[in-house]
């Protein structure tokens, strides 16, 4: 099987079983979505959905954040992952984002990752998600996935992941692509016990394909 085919095949079965997959942050304008993934980051989506209600409440807008102290933001966000440097990154990325950018969540994947907290993963997804740019956001979720299925090879980090990616998905697909890749890998291609028996992907995936292989020979 060429990585065409290969490419070809996991996108149509992803196109056809969740033609709209999308974010699982809960979020109703970038400034939402630009806040829950700096919270998202080594945390889960679900803990991030559970704190953003009173968050949103309290600061609903950068320009109230921008206002903030470090007291009045880090008792919302206590129960997220490293809420010490989360709560300073929030607070840093509302100014920055009312004295730069007016109070307006830019697009461009360089003027985002001058916001505090926000690296090119970050970037990529706002980037991605709300203005449907061909960015690919690597996670754990994907780098793995990506790997397992044999749409990446030999790829040491995300940044080269991310580079494999773009270069075979069709520039259309990429945004959505994404999200096919960090859902297949939180549901299905888990990391540790992936459910390989249940999973539609069988036929195209050089991990089960070894561990057939394996199999056999035991």
């Amino acid at each position: 099987m060429t990585k065409t085919e290969r490419y070809k095949n996991i996108l149509a079965y992803f196109s056809q079983h969740n033609p709209n997959a999308e974010t699982e942050l809960y979020y109703e304008n970038p400034y939402e979505l630009l806040v829950a993934v700096i919270l998202s980051a080594q945390c889960t989506d679900k803990r991030v959905n559970l704190t953003t209600p009173a968050f949103f409440n309290k600061f609903p807008n950068s320009k109230k954040l921008a206002k903030a102290t470090f007291d009045e933001v880090f008792p919302l966000i206590r129960s997220i992952s490293y809420p010490n440097n989360k709560a300073k990154h929030l607070i840093g990325m509302a100014q920055k984002l009312e004295a730069n950018f007016n109070g307006i969540v830019p697009s461009d994947i360089d003027d985002l990752q001058t916001l505090p907290g926000v690296g090119r993963k970050t970037a990529n997804v706002i980037a991605s998600v709300i203005f449907q740019q061909p960015t690919m956001a690597v996670d754990t979720h994907v780098f793995r996935v990506s790997a397992r299925l044999g749409l990446t090879t030999n790829a040491k980090n995300p940044l080269q992941t991310e580079h494999q990616l773009i270069k075979n998905i069709p520039k259309e697909q990429v945004h959505i692509a994404h999200h096919w890749l960090i859902l297949h890998g939180r549901y299905v291609c888990t990391a540790r016990s992936p459910k390989c028996a249940e999973c539609g992907l069988k036929a195209w995936c050089k991990y089960f394909s070894a561990k057939k292989k394996n199999e056999i020979a035991a």
